[in-house]
């Protein structure tokens, strides 16, 4: 399987997850995203017409189909174009989907005992969902002190101000929801975007001069 995708979402450490049952306000969060240099987004699937959405953003960007929970979804979202897809959840289910198409999948999970069962099933990012609700930074740090080979993509109500906290913890990435868009123009989710962005390669530069 090719995990490029993944490795992208691991360098740019960003990953922005949308959700929106209106089509139109995906698509336009989505596209204020890339022009920020977004290269790896999620859209969660909330209802059928956001498979167009998928459809359209991935002409311009890699897109992960987020909210899966069936082999349908999975299947209609691949269809539209999504390179990757993502379930709020962890089933065997779609470990097997994932391996039997190639594509990539995130699963969702809570506890450390779901993570550890998500690595061993060769599920190569771990959604830690949700992230605040669990303990928020605190927790990453502790699953990740006990099982530090787990790359774990904490989600939930997480803030852009938290996210380098986050990746000091040991996240491999940070997922950014709400946050991103919530009550913002698509100028300033691209501003909030570049932001963000810049200050996540000062933290890179920062850790290769160490």
């Amino acid at each position: 399987m090719s995990e490029n995708f993944l490795s992208i979402i691991a360098q740019d450490k960003v990953y922005p997850i949308i959700r929106s049952k209106e089509a139109d306000r995906a698509l336009e969060i989505a596209k204020a995203l890339i022009a920020g240099g977004i290269r790896v987004l999620e859209i969660n699937v909330e209802n059928p017409s956001i498979y167009g959405v998928i459809e359209e953003v991935s002409k311009l960007a890699t897109v992960c189909a987020g909210g899966i929970i069936t082999a349908t979804q999975a299947d209609n979202a691949i269809k539209c174009g999504a390179k990757l897809f993502a379930s709020p959840i962890y089933q065997m289910s779609l470990v097997k989907i994932s391996k039997n198409i190639q594509i990539p999948f995130i699963a969702g999970v809570s506890t450390a005992n779901e993570a550890y069962e998500a690595w061993k099933a060769r599920v190569p990012l771990i959604k830690m969902f949700p992230a605040d609700a669990m303990g928020g930074v605190q927790y990453i740090e502790n699953i990740l002190r006990q099982m530090p080979f787990l790359h774990l993509l904490p989600t939930g109500s997480v803030k852009l101000e938290d996210v380098i906290t986050y990746l000091i913890a040991g996240a491999t990435a940070v997922g950014v929801g709400r946050d991103f868009y919530q009550g913002y123009t698509p100028d300033e989710i691209t501003k909030r975007t570049k932001a963000i962005l810049s200050d996540v390669n000062e933290y890179k530069k920062m850790l290769q001069g160490k």
